[in-house]
């Protein structure tokens, strides 16, 4: 092996040493990132360009830049292997090693939307329609539960009401604020009033 490596010109071994380096530590990373760890606490470089959604999509990360280097040097063995000059060696390594970094700012954005799309946001409760399922004391003195909609799915939330009676178990309710918390303050619907019926 130390031959082999010895026997190699300059520009191979620069595109050999990449291409090894890389893949081990590119492994580290994805391993990291699967399992909940935070790869990028190693050593992040963030350049966030927002999408028109307002999401960050991190393009140069420590990811990223891992992705570039073992794709960068991957590509380049191949190309030194196909006989190609080093110029085209070069432009076409870089082009793949930046391909890859857009695939995997893709990924893990894409990746961070369907993490955020599953969590919970309080706030889209407010004005939601529900029924109490456990007894809600008056004037904020006790807490119970809540049956919603919230993110199309019916959820069993804690709720406090500032009315002045309970909330008994069935009772139809109205989300009309979220504290800090989490907590839901609610409030009993009115009923319409029915229009009188007029005796012939």
């Amino acid at each position: 092996m130390v031959e082999w490596f010895s026997s190699l010109n300059l520009f191979a071994k620069m595109y050999w040493s990449t291409a090894l380096v890389g893949s081990l530590i590119f492994i580290g990373v994805m391993i990291m990132a699967f399992i909940g760890g935070d790869a990028d606490d190693i050593g992040d470089v963030d350049s966030d360009i927002d999408s028109d959604a307002g999401a960050g999509f991190q393009f140069i990360t420590f990811k990223n830049l891992v992705g570039f280097f073992t794709i960068f040097g991957w590509s380049g063995i191949a190309c030194i292997d196909a006989g190609l000059s080093k110029p085209f060696t070069l432009i076409i390594s870089i082009v793949c090693g930046l391909l890859m970094m857009v695939i995997m700012a893709a990924l893990f954005y894409f990746i961070s939307k369907l993490s955020d799309s599953g969590t919970l946001n309080y706030n889209n409760a407010v004005n939601a329609i529900g029924e109490v399922y456990l007894t809600i004391g008056a004037n904020r003195s006790s807490m119970g539960k809540v049956s919603v909609n919230v993110q199309g799915t019916v959820r069993e939330l804690d709720a406090l009401t500032d009315s002045f009676t309970e909330l008994k178990s069935g009772t139809i309710i109205k989300v009309i604020d979220v504290t800090s918390n989490g907590i839901l303050i609610v409030d009993q619907t009115r009923k319409p009033i029915e229009p009188l019926k007029l005796e012939n």
